[in-house]
């Protein structure tokens, strides 16, 4: 099965496995040096990549790997591994950028973990580029196109996150990969850097 995904999509993911398992073994000190800590003593430069291979929980990475397997795969076809890695990581850094603003606005002290933006940054080039693609969801499972889906979803986190719903997961980085995605996708189409 994994035979089947580009080689991309495939380092990320087993990147991402690899590093959870050294997170079982190793603990505290990985989080210490490569989650996302809000801009302090504790805050590194690198955190803006490496919190995205670190999960903090198996439900966590489950999901966030699940996702990815969905929906790399046929940006990766389309693009090829050099635009998608690219995107990719601008999707993740852009998430954790809004991360660091919003843990500034709240005084937050704590640290971000998770692909969860990057994530987010290709649902949404895969509902800009695949917009009829159908999707079904796991729970409830309902039908749907991809632009609906991802706006609904993108909505949905809006909302959790100006309510502050959900202690512990960062809707805002959510969408900070979805702007960051939109961004790249708007620049890309205005250069007319065809895929």
């Amino acid at each position: 099965m994994l035979d089947s995904l580009p080689p991309a999509t495939r380092a990320i993911l087993a990147a991402n496995v690899i590093v959870f398992m050294a997170q079982q073994l190793i603990g505290e000190a990985l989080l210490q040096q490569f989650a996302l800590w809000p801009l302090g003593t504790l805050f590194q430069p690198w955190q803006l990549v490496t919190y995205a291979f670190l999960h903090g929980s198996f439900a966590h990475i489950f999901f966030n790997m699940f996702a990815l397997f969905m929906f790399a795969r046929p940006l990766e076809l389309y693009w090829g591994s050099r635009r998608f890695t690219l995107y990719y990581f601008a999707c993740v850094i852009a998430a954790g950028a809004t991360q660091l603003w919003t843990s500034a606005l709240a005084n937050s002290t704590e640290a971000t973990v998770g692909a969860s933006g990057g994530v987010f940054g290709l649902l949404l080039a895969f509902a800009m580029y695949f917009p009829r693609q159908r999707i079904t969801l796991l729970f409830p499972p309902i039908p749907m196109p991809a632009w609906l889906f991802v706006t609904l979803y993108g909505a949905l986190e809006l909302v959790l996150g100006v309510t502050n719903t959900q202690a512990g997961v960062a809707h805002f980085a959510h969408l900070g990969g979805m702007l960051g995605g939109a961004i790249v996708i708007l620049y890309w189409r205005a250069r007319k850097i065809a895929p």
